[in-house]
């Protein structure tokens, strides 16, 4: 996640959505009706802990040097990312995953998105799924190796991509590995800038970033003060997500608190895309050389991930009556 000015504290501010025992009852890929779609969210489907940890740790090793942009350890993540897409089953959008941006010259300012596609059976409104894959590097001879921010974000999007390429989603969904977060959302921006589908299509963003440790069970979700519309969706969501599933961290005047900005669903933001936001409140290892895969919560991490894959699933089976396609 992009450095702030502050923390990440708990704001007076923020509404806390308690856990219901009610389980949706319906099957992963189950097609309900539209009336059935808009009381319920899909079921939860389980998740390979065991592979979503083989990936973080992967990708948080000390080998990766702490993918920073445009050195060596960064490149080997891209070489990790180059086989990850390959073998969940993603399409490459365009000629190929890798999307180059800024100045190849320069490798410190230039960087590369991955970009995988599957195909929905409606293949005019698109998904984005995003988490970035940089993170600080090396500094003072220590490696920040980035477990939780932002190994865990980018191995839940490997991950949710195995799932959809077995069940076939509804709507077309992209997945985006950005590169260059941790230096003012350069990846992101430079997806929203020249989007490899026509921008129209975009319907929403969910974005992930350090989903994978809170000592309290507390997976944040932030977006719907902005896009007051998908609320609902998202307290019903709530009411039956296995971690502690909390709205909030985007009201306008709470400084380093608004998350609206603070990572890559934020350039889509600014184009009026709406989003969604998973992500943990900072603990002590945030940007820290600490924040290691030993520190990561397996249990909490394979929950939250169930937690995104259902929110996906259900923005997926009833898009358009959750963001109605924008007037002609």
């Amino acid at each position: 996640m992009e450095t702030r000015s502050g923390t990440k504290g708990v704001s007076g501010m923020k509404t806390m959505i308690a856990v219901a025992l009610a389980i949706c009852a319906v099957m992963s890929g189950y097609a309900c009706d539209s009336a059935a779609q808009s009381t319920t969210v899909a079921a939860r489907t389980t998740i390979d802990t065991t592979r979503l940890m083989a990936d973080l740790r992967a990708l948080s090793a000390d080998s990766m040097e702490g993918r920073r942009t445009g050195t060596a350890g960064g490149e080997r993540a891209r070489r990790y990312l180059d086989r990850a897409f390959r073998s969940t089953g993603l399409a490459p959008v365009g000629s190929g995953f890798r999307h180059r941006f800024g100045d190849d010259a320069d490798a410190s300012a230039g960087g590369v998105n991955f970009i995988g596609r599957i195909a929905g059976r409606d293949t005019s409104r698109v998904i984005v799924l995003s988490a970035h894959y940089d993170h600080l590097g090396i500094r003072n001879g220590q490696t920040y190796n980035g477990a939780d921010d932002n190994a865990s974000g980018t191995a839940a999007l490997l991950e949710i991509a195995r799932h959809y390429a077995r069940v076939r989603p509804a709507h077309t969904i992209l997945f985006a590995a950005f590169d260059a977060e941790e230096q003012g959302l350069r990846g992101a921006r430079a997806f929203v800038a020249e989007p490899p589908v026509r921008r129209d299509a975009i319907a929403i963003d969910i974005n992930l970033d350090m989903v994978s440790r809170n000592g309290r069970g507390e997976l944040w979700v932030a977006g719907t003060r902005h896009y007051p519309f998908l609320r609902p969706f998202v307290e019903k969501l709530a009411a039956t997500a296995p971690v502690t599933l909390r709205i909030g961290h985007d009201s306008p005047g709470t400084g380093s608190d608004d998350w609206t900005d603070a990572s890559d669903h934020g350039p889509f933001h600014e184009a009026k895309i709406p989003f969604l936001y998973f992500g943990v409140e900072d603990h002590p290892d945030y940007h820290r050389p600490t924040d290691d895969a030993d520190r990561i919560e397996p249990r909490f991490y394979g929950h939250a991930v169930e937690t995104i894959l259902a929110a996906l699933d259900g923005i997926d089976r009833d898009l358009d009556r959750l963001i109605p396609r924008p007037a002609s």
